[in-house]
């Protein structure tokens, strides 16, 4: 007998995006083509979900911060951000996700969000609005936040301890858990009257009374049961305390890696962690991010990359890079090489991508080299060529990290995004690497992250859905666990 190819993995292919003139591309903005500055446009934003849709992108996967990067030339200095736009200004995403449900019918929208500085009440309310509006099409991407600049914005003098914030972040979510899933009983609501039977069923709706070591809530839920309850969950954590989060609720996982061969034992571990919780490892789908410049031909594509490379604004790269490190570069002279400074998250740091990034070992890595690797796609792999080189790239990453998909970042709007669907996205589709069709057109987005038609809720395996209200039963089961 004949041994037959089993199906390859088809593609999660995400946009990431950001509202604010710069992403992971501070100063690019200046590159006549871009479109950075109409961030503030609702318009542009529904012709961007629009193009991406008619591609059959899964989603636009919106990052967000909390506080302006100004730790570089610091304390608390962002003269260096605020001519690169890097990241700063910034416009809160979840407003316009309505908008563009609105004009498209399937492409979903992930929206990050704090456990810090959002409270659990106010946040569920939001989102179950957004998740009516948007037919089931929103997905949460749960942050614990990391710039000190945000906590003195909320009223703190320092970040509240990296694990603390976790700790708290499985709290916050047993809150909203127990609002989206447990206050309202499938079934409550009396969706067309008949002239006598109220709008919902009032022994159908109850109060939560939370109390922990963190959050006092108690309910009900102000918002009725919308398509998803709760939306699909997005977590970007890499560190222990993230990716054991990550391992108990996350639904899709987006990590970031120069190599994946480096990516595959973080793979592996939230994929082992999700399984000894009792959860299918592969119902967790993880996400790499990604900046792919890709032209008609390789030399095309380079000539592309070097082009917008004139653009970059390397102040505004070094503050970045202030932000999510938390040092500040400029203590240091312009040819110090970062290898062998005496700070050791700096030195890992560097030396880690002088032996990963292509060309990084024969370079010295001073600011200057740090600031050109990182102002275009942040600190993520960066796959330049033409659709075959880039499409091969891919399958190499899927074949060994065992991703599910990719987040795409940008060096300039749309145009980075145009590339890829003219170019790379056929080839994807000719190789059998990405659908041709959504796989459950005007569907929610678990439903298509899931490619299961019907998949709505939260999988019975994940915790959340210990939260369940179903009909017939007179509270949760949940609550009675509590009491025995």
């Amino acid at each position: 007998m004949g041994s037959t190819t089993p199906p390859k993995k088809q593609l999660i292919l995400n946009a990431f995006a950001m509202q604010s003139p710069s992403h992971l591309n501070p100063g690019l903005h200046r590159y006549p083509p871009d479109q950075g500055h109409k961030y503030t446009s609702l318009s542009n934003w529904v012709q961007l979900a629009q193009k991406l849709e008619a591609a059959k992108f899964h989603a636009i996967f919106f990052a967000d911060v909390l506080g302006g990067y100004d730790v570089y030339r610091g304390p608390a200095n962002l003269t260096p951000t605020i001519p690169a736009g890097a990241q700063f200004p910034i416009n809160d995403p979840l407003y316009s996700i309505p908008a563009m449900a609105a004009a498209t019918h399937s492409i979903s929208f992930g929206v990050t969000a704090s456990t810090t500085y959002d409270a659990p009440y106010a946040l569920a309310r939001r989102f179950s609005t957004v998740d009516h509006l948007a037919q089931g099409r929103v997905g949460w991407n749960i942050v614990t936040s990391y710039l000190d600049s945000a906590a003195r914005n909320f009223g703190l003098n320092t970040q509240i301890e990296h694990d603390e914030r976790y700790r708290i972040a499985h709290e916050y979510l047993d809150v909203v858990y127990q609002l989206w899933e447990a206050s309202w009983r499938d079934g409550a609501v009396n969706a067309h009257g008949d002239g006598v039977t109220g709008y919902a069923d009032p022994t159908a709706v109850r109060q939560i009374n939370h109390k922990g070591k963190y959050f006092d809530v108690p309910g009900p839920h102000l918002c009725e049961p919308s398509p998803q309850r709760t939306p699909f969950l997005l977590q970007a954590g890499t560190s222990s305390a993230g990716k054991s989060f990550a391992a108990k609720h996350a639904e899709a996982i987006f990590l970031n890696g120069q190599s994946p061969e480096l990516v595959r034992p973080s793979v592996d571990s939230v994929r082992q962690q999700a399984k000894e919780l009792g959860r299918d490892a592969n119902a967790v789908k993880i996400v790499a991010g990604v900046l792919v410049i890709v032209a008609e031909t390789d030399e095309k594509a380079w000539e592309k990359f070097r082009e917008y490379g004139k653009y970059g604004d390397k102040e505004g790269a070094l503050a970045l890079f202030g932000g999510w490190s938390g040092y500040d570069l400029a203590k240091y002279s312009d040819e110090e090489d970062f290898r062998f400074v005496e700070a050791p998250a700096v030195r890992s740091m560097v030396n880690h991508w002088a032996k990963t990034v292509p060309g990084g070992e024969g370079k010295k890595w001073n600011k200057a080299t740090i600031a050109e690797y990182l102002v275009m796609g942040g600190n993520g792999t960066k796959i330049i060529g033409d659709a075959k080189t880039v499409a091969d790239e891919l399958e190499r990453w899927v074949e060994v990290a065992d991703v599910d998909g990719f987040n795409l970042s940008y060096a300039s709007v749309p145009e980075t995004f145009d590339d890829i669907i003219e170019y790379l996205v056929p080839e994807l589709q000719r190789r059998g690497l990405f659908h041709t069709e959504y796989e459950v057109p005007g569907g929610t987005m678990r439903e298509n992250f899931y490619g299961v038609r019907g998949q709505t809720r939260l999988p019975e395996s994940h915790h959340g859905a210990k939260y369940f209200w179903k009909e017939g039963e007179e509270v949760p089961k949940y609550t009675l666990q509590e009491k025995e």
